[in-house]
């Protein structure tokens, strides 16, 4: 049914009825928020998720912003990826739930790839989301910045989230240690300064000024800015 417009022309949610019987029997909704460093397998687990709760009947949105690909998708290291609605820092995503409902479609649950780059309002857009209107929210983002600072994303949602949840895929420094800080890597040299959004891969890939991008390093080699063995010794995996 298509909620009928209020007298003054407002725009409030409380006049669109949520997804299906959820409305009548409201079922408790959760804002679940998964982190890690690059390479742990977010975007995979997002897709998955979604899988899961699509195979169940549910109706779900798919949400990103600035994903590898450069295009409207969240798309995964291993092969994997779905189309997505790309938001922005202007995103209301409030009323973006909302003109889905407007048109006649469910939404049951939002999934939010790449979720360290939402606005601190928007993070609490998702809650207002869970709370007044029963949608599930599944988040994924990176945990810190390449300076290891928390993303303003993340770290509202570590503070509101009712479930956080680090990624258990592990992945490793070059000297075989778990790998837990993401560092920028420019012209074959890590650097420490400059815009905190820059979208890049963990591969290197040609740019048209300079060669950027992402490598996983263990703290020991982030705060020593190595990124790779010099020569041989202790603490280092062997080089075949």
């Amino acid at each position: 049914m298509t909620p009928r417009a209020p007298a003054d022309g407002a725009t409030l949610l409380s006049v669109v009825p949520a997804a299906g019987d959820r409305r009548r029997h409201p079922a408790p909704a959760h804002l679940r928020f998964f982190h890690g460093p690059m390479d742990c397998g977010k975007s995979t687990l997002a897709l998955q998720v979604d899988h899961n709760h699509s195979r169940q009947g549910r109706r779900g949105l798919l949400l990103t912003q600035g994903d590898r690909s450069a295009g409207p998708q969240i798309s995964s290291r291993v092969g994997l990826c779905r189309e997505a609605l790309e938001v922005d820092a202007g995103t209301d995503l409030r009323l973006l739930v909302r003109d889905h409902w407007a048109a006649g479609h469910r939404v049951d649950y939002l999934i939010v790839d790449e979720a360290q780059f939402l606005t601190a309002d928007q993070v609490d857009q998702l809650a207002e989301l869970v709370d007044e209107s029963h949608v599930d929210v599944y988040a994924f983002g990176l945990t810190t910045d390449f300076r290891t600072r928390l993303f303003p994303g993340t770290q509202r949602l570590l503070e509101v989230a009712d479930d956080v949840q680090r990624i258990q895929v592990e992945v490793l420094c070059w000297c075989g240690l778990p790998g837990l800080l993401n560092a920028r890597v420019v012209d074959g040299g890590m650097v420490r300064e400059g815009e905190t959004v820059v979208v890049a891969d963990t591969a290197p890939t040609p740019a048209p000024d300079a060669d950027v991008h992402y490598q996983v390093l263990c703290r020991r080699h982030h705060v020593l800015g190595q990124l790779g063995p010099t020569a041989a010794g202790p603490g280092q995996l062997a080089l075949c």
